[in-house]
């Protein structure tokens, strides 16, 4: 068996690629069965966020699983594969690991340490496992890609500092404020930073959010969105004394808050300081605002600083999430080998037990005579011979199956004591179990880049 994951993101394919590989909501489920029933396809989970599209998958074998991806990917779009092909990146094995890890606890996002991906890997894996597509392989590893991913976050300090403006705009007035609770703020403009700005202050206790722009329905629209009060930029002017914090981010030509308007402003409010933070380009706010008495001006310079500072600390702690990976790999690959080394022990125990029992059967046939309790000490005492020269081969070779040449030394340990009619035996039982059994309830899990330390895409030619 083996871990493959094929996919596109936002490094490797523009939003108009992307776009055309989204899965929508409903028919995930369906899209599972199709992945499951491809050829090779042992259990299969779809990622699938604004950008990526990742299909990650256990493979019977490796041989032309790129294809067969593929194939599915082709059949299920409607997109001829040499639309879409230059744009995959393909990671078996280890490197597939690794990848999902990365991916899970936000290092390979477009924002590094983002934790909105954790929940998209966890709902993607919980509705695979409801779909019945996941199994012990991908319950194991994505159950551990989400503890890993939250406990990279809580022992770390990665998404803790502001890396976009409208983020540091909104934690600066933090610093200042310790809190909005209680505070009114003004924003000014209805754009996308805007409304980036009133999403992250949303939820913060502030006691009332004023959206102004020159199109009022524009500010109507965005102030529905977050319980917030829509004004017309006169209106705001004429409640600028009301408020505590300014954030603006028209795209005007011109200012549009001067000195005069905020010196007026201030004496009606002589002992409450103003927080002016500007982030638009060019500016909106008269930069002479700043010099007034009690008011602290802040510009898209002053926080890109902020962002750019964040964002190296980010990076360092990074580096400490990647040795956590580089361990669970080690956990899942150590995991891995004794479900390798699982079925060789018991056939062993399965076929010492055979001969134990058919010797004592021989035994009691010449000896006849014999009692029940002479039976019964017989059978404790051989059986005890068995077991004592069984422990030292077993422990043995589970020590062996963790080393570098395990899968060698399981080969060579099955040869040694003649098990392979045992194994063919076990594998042909559990292939019945599958097909008349009825598959697990899922198991309930927990939810949630410097550019030089993403692994660069290994482009291969059967994807």
């Amino acid at each position: 068996m083996h871990i493959v994951v094929v996919g596109l993101n936002y490094r490797t394919a523009p939003v108009e690629v992307r776009e055309r590989f989204a899965f929508s909501e409903q028919d995930m489920p369906q899209a599972l069965l199709e992945l499951t029933r491809t050829k090779s396809v042992m259990e299969g989970v779809i990622l699938a966020t604004c950008n990526r599209t990742e299909v990650y998958v256990v493979v019977d074998r490796l041989h032309m699983c790129g294809y067969y991806i593929r194939s599915f990917m082709e059949k299920w779009f409607g997109i001829p594969r040499e639309e879409f092909t230059k744009h995959l990146y393909m990671y078996e094995e280890e490197q597939a690991v690794r990848h999902l890890f990365r991916v899970a606890s936000g290092l390979d996002s477009m924002v590094l340490g983002e934790t909105q991906i954790l929940g998209q890997v966890r709902s993607a894996f919980l509705l695979a496992q409801g779909e019945k597509a996941t199994g012990k392989w991908f319950n194991m590893l994505f159950k551990q890609a989400i503890t890993l991913s939250k406990r990279a976050h809580s022992e770390t300090a990665i998404g803790e500092s502001a890396v976009s403006i409208s983020y540091a705009a909104v934690e600066l007035g933090k610093r200042v404020f310790g809190s909005f609770s209680g505070k009114r703020v003004l924003i000014l403009g209805a754009g996308k930073m805007s409304e980036l700005t009133a999403k992250h202050l949303s939820g913060g206790g502030t006691e009332e959010v004023l959206v102004a722009n020159r199109t009022f329905t524009r500010a109507q629209e965005l102030a529905s969105k977050f319980d917030g009060t829509p004004c017309t930029m006169q209106e705001a002017m004429r409640r600028l004394s009301e408020v505590d914090i300014l954030i603006s981010s028209t795209g005007a030509e011109g200012y549009v808050l001067t000195s005069a308007q905020v010196t007026k402003s201030m004496g009606l409010r002589p002992d409450r300081p103003l927080f002016i933070i500007d982030i638009a380009v060019p500016r909106d706010i008269e930069p002479s605002i700043g010099e007034l008495p009690n008011v602290f001006l802040y510009d898209i310079d002053d926080l890109e600083g902020i962002v750019e500072s964040n964002m190296e600390m980010r990076r360092g702690e990074a580096i400490l999430i990647e040795r956590m990976i580089e361990e669970e790999i080690a956990a899942f690959t150590g995991w891995l080998q004794t479900l390798g080394v699982q079925p060789v022990i018991r056939a062993l125990q399965e076929k010492s037990s055979a001969i134990h029992a058919s010797t004592l059967d021989s035994l009691f046939n010449k000896l006849p005579d014999l009692g029940e309790r002479e039976r019964k000490v017989i059978a404790r005492l051989t059986k005890s011979i068995v077991n004592q020269m069984m422990h030292d081969p077993i422990k043995r070779i589970k020590e062996m199956s963790g080393e570098e040449n395990g899968l060698a030394a399981l080969d060579m340990f099955t040869k040694i004591f003649a098990l392979e009619e045992q194994l063919e035996e076990q594998s042909a039982s559990m292939e019945a179990l599958a097909v008349e059994a009825p598959v697990p309830e899922p198991i309930a899990v927990g939810v949630e880049v410097s550019p030089d330390k993403v692994p660069v895409p290994m482009m291969k030619a059967s994807v």
